[in-house]
């Protein structure tokens, strides 16, 4: 899956053309590398997003391609 879909569905991101732009900018890795919008992404890969002077560093337990807003926080888990 497409991170910028994963940050989509996982609703880190609540759109995927702003979370396309973020990625595009370098304000996103993942496994410690800068990535582009377009960068597959697996279980077990460890997200870093950085909002301004805020990051959040989250690892991916599940990949789905839709799912209810209930159900959104159960496909990652943050990490210190």
């Amino acid at each position: 899956m497409r991170i910028d879909r994963f940050l989509k569905v996982s609703r880190i991101i609540k759109r995927r053309t702003i979370a396309k732009e973020m990625a595009d900018q370098g304000r996103i890795k993942v496994n410690d590398k800068t990535i582009k919008s377009s960068t597959k992404v697996q279980i077990g890969d460890i997200l870093e997003v950085s909002f301004g002077n805020r990051t959040i560093k989250a690892r991916i337990l599940n990949l789905l391609e839709t799912t209810k807003k209930s159900e959104a926080q159960d496909l990652y888990e943050l990490v210190d």
